[in-house]
């Protein structure tokens, strides 16, 4: 799957002490005890995506300055590194891309980031001398050592500005997913659904193929949810000068126009999952954060099949608690992370471990009964 994470290492990052080499598959389900570290992997994606936009120190800031992100503090890591290696997205490159950065803390407790980068066959190349913010943009357009081509710089940047960490946990009566939004921002589903009325707009209108079958995909996926639903209106206001959009739709056997506000918080949540999931042009890599969060298990387990198919047209990261979910998943599937010795430890299962457990118990009672160790642990 191109542009795909094949291994990833993290050193000195939040709980995770050591993370070596560890390999992600186009399916991994992450699982663990409330505290062990699923969320600070699933943050290091978020601060790889707002290093390739420049907004590193940004990210830094908000998230309480560089000592909070150090594994025990500066006294005890000096520096963050991190090593990322993908697959080629090009059929005439066989080999990996490979992006490795040390984040070194500064006095006025942010981080200056040290970057290279190199093909599997090559020496590794610096983006440049240290900086306050990733080159990973400004070497987006690299060409290769020949000039006939791109170069690692644009492979990897590919790699990491298309991913995408979805978090659909905000559904109150003010959360931007219930609002309208002006209709022109439709190239992407955003992280927090704040746009999936014009996105579901162009999927419907939209005369690229195959968008208007992928529309129709979702629009089933809603049915089987809700099965009063019938189709979005997706109605477009004049708003001044902007034209704007909002999740408007309709029940069955009635013309009258609905608006979200008439939508549950698991309804609109499994609406923003849905078009994730089934989006005809995804992101090379989708992380999703409790996606189970409101939802009825019938919900869940079709949150599943979905979560399956769009794997085997991207990656796909989720963490989850949901022993409901787990169940739609190979072993094989899943990586349990545990707190050990004050840090976070990762393994992926193996089914010959769980064979005879299996005969009798589902992977979400395995789970459940701590037979797949990553309950609560007291260091």
């Amino acid at each position: 799957m191109k542009g795909a994470i094949r291994k990833i290492s993290i050193n000195g990052y939040k709980s995770i002490r050591e993370l070596k080499e560890f390999e992600l598959r186009d399916l991994n389900i992450i699982i663990g005890a409330n505290g062990s570290g699923k969320s600070n992997l699933v943050q290091v994606f978020q601060l790889l995506m707002a290093m390739s936009g420049k907004g590193m120190q940004k990210f830094i800031l908000e998230n309480g300055g560089a000592d909070n992100f150090l594994h025990n503090g500066p006294k005890n890591t000096p520096a963050i590194l991190m090593e990322f290696e993908f697959e080629s997205h090009s059929p005439f490159r066989k080999g990996s891309n490979v992006y490795r950065f040390e984040l070194s803390p500064t006095v006025e407790e942010t981080f200056l980031v040290n970057e290279e980068r190199k093909y599997v066959t090559s020496d590794w190349r610096p983006y440049g001398s240290p900086s306050l913010e990733s080159r990973l943009y400004d070497e987006r357009q690299e060409t290769s050592a020949t000039g006939n081509g791109h170069g690692v710089g644009y492979f990897v940047y590919q790699s990491i500005a298309n991913w995408i960490v979805y978090h659909f946990h905000d559904t109150s009566s003010t959360a931007p997913m219930r609002r309208s939004e002006i209709i022109e921002d439709n190239t992407k589903l955003r992280s927090n659904g704040s746009n999936i009325a014009p996105f579901l707009l162009k999927l419907k209108t939209g005369n690229t193929f195959p968008s208007p079958a992928y529309y129709q995909d979702i629009v089933n996926a809603v049915r089987l949810v809700m099965p009063f639903f019938d189709d979005f209106r997706l109605d477009v206001l004049k708003m001044g000068e902007a034209e704007k959009v909002k999740l408007s739709w309709q029940q069955k056997g009635s013309d009258f126009p609905m608006q979200p506000y008439h939508l549950s918080d698991g309804s609109i949540r499994f609406i923003c999952l849905a078009t994730a999931l089934l989006n005809p042009f995804p992101p090379s890599v989708i992380v999703i954060d409790e996606p189970e969060l409101g939802l009825h298990p019938e919900a869940i387990r079709i949150l599943g099949e979905l979560i399956r198919d769009a794997a085997k047209r991207t990656q796909i990261i989720v963490a989850t608690q949901s022993p409901l979910l787990l169940d739609q998943f190979s072993i094989e599937d899943i990586v349990v992370v545990n707190r050990r010795e004050g840090q976070s430890v990762f393994e992926r299962l193996h089914r010959a471990d769980f064979d005879e457990w299996l005969e009798n118990y589902s992977v979400g009672e395995l789970w459940s009964r701590n037979i797949i160790a990553g309950g609560t642990c007291h260091e």
